[in-house]
């Protein structure tokens, strides 16, 4: 029993909320982490087959039995907050929040938007970005939850939460947010970042919990790696989602808009370089390839490969080593070791 890490390789949309949905249920998790803030949006489609988007809560909010943290690197918008805990059907006892977790305020967001960051360097404008600078100036222009009347039914201690679960034998995830191209650390196309560093053991400085307490580190790609549209920083081997399309076979137009703005991404094909850079900082021990359906539209949503799609990701894998699990739509993840 421990605690698993899931981080993006490239620049984001990897599939984290979906990867953390099938791994939520394969570990029987008792808590799920979701750091960062609303300016990533994680999509699952449930049991139901609904599709549920996430800015805050873990994707996990939707199990039942499942704890949900909000740990103190955690930048909170109380209307989307409240919205999803709506949408998800989850206990007010099933929500812990970090007193230092940081609210986002309506002058976060307008900052942002004076400073026209979308036109710059495709930022969503959130309020994020502004939020984390409000916290590193600690002349106390941050809002924490622990000062917010609202949260307090849900503010606690969460790294003794966590540590008395990791006691118990259970098992955490830490659901990382957007990908490791977009650090603002590690990226080598800075400034065209998000304000966080994005790497494993920065989601996992986030929480609170210790390095001995990690079981796997799980790195989820793209077939087909994205950045969002704008003027967001270099894709290597940008290509036309027309493209993909034909490549895919697909009798349908294949199309994807950003979870938080809504804007049309902008895509390319697989590049190693990126990921051998976040396998160099992160050593997952479990990788994840979503989107092979993009390769082969005959097998979207099914729980195998086509010999051209088994030929794609055997490719991949002479560049970087063992592809473990593979996603082929919204609502498919299987294990093909």
């Amino acid at each position: 029993m421990g605690v698993s890490i899931i981080f993006g390789g490239q620049w984001g949309s990897e599939g984290k909320g979906k990867t953390t949905y099938f791994f939520s249920q394969k570990l029987c998790v008792s808590a799920v982490v979701r750091v960062g803030g609303p300016n990533a949006g994680h999509t699952i489609v449930d049991k139901h087959g609904k599709k549920l988007s996430f800015q805050i809560l873990p994707v996990a909010s939707v199990l039942d039995g499942v704890t949900c943290v909000l740990p103190a690197g955690s930048y909170i918008d109380l209307d989307i907050l409240d919205s999803e805990m709506k949408a998800s059907g989850l206990s007010c006892k099933n929500l812990k929040i970090h007193p230092n977790a940081v609210i986002i305020s309506s002058k976060n967001r307008e900052v942002e938007m004076g400073e026209n960051l979308n036109d710059k360097i495709g930022s969503t404008e959130s309020g994020t970005g502004d939020a984390v600078i409000a916290r590193i100036k600690r002349n106390m222009s941050a809002c924490l939850a622990r000062d917010t009347e609202i949260l307090q039914p849900f503010v606690c201690d969460t790294e003794e939460f966590l540590r008395m679960e990791l006691r118990k034998s259970h098992e955490v995830i830490i659901e990382g947010t957007q990908g490791f191209g977009l650090s603002v650390l590690h990226a080598r196309e800075y400034p065209y970042t998000t304000s966080r560093d994005t790497s494993a053991a920065a989601f996992l400085s986030e929480t609170g919990i210790s390095p001995f307490d990690v079981k796997n580190i799980i790195m989820t790609l793209r077939a087909f790696p994205i950045r969002v549209a704008g003027n967001s920083g270099p894709l290597p081997k940008e290509t036309t989602w027309e493209d993909v399309t034909k490549q895919s076979g697909a009798n349908c137009k294949i199309l994807e808009h950003t979870t938080v703005t809504k804007r049309m991404r902008r895509v390319a094909e697989f590049d190693v370089e990126i990921v051998k850079r976040s396998i160099t900082a992160n050593s997952p021990n479990i990788v994840v390839l979503n989107h092979c359906d993009y390769f082969d539209y005959s097998i979207n949503n099914k729980e195998y490969l086509s010999p051209l799609v088994e030929k794609k990701v055997a490719e991949i894998e002479m560049q970087i080593g063992n592809v473990d699990y593979v996603g082929t739509g919204d609502r498919t993840l299987f294990d093909r070791r």
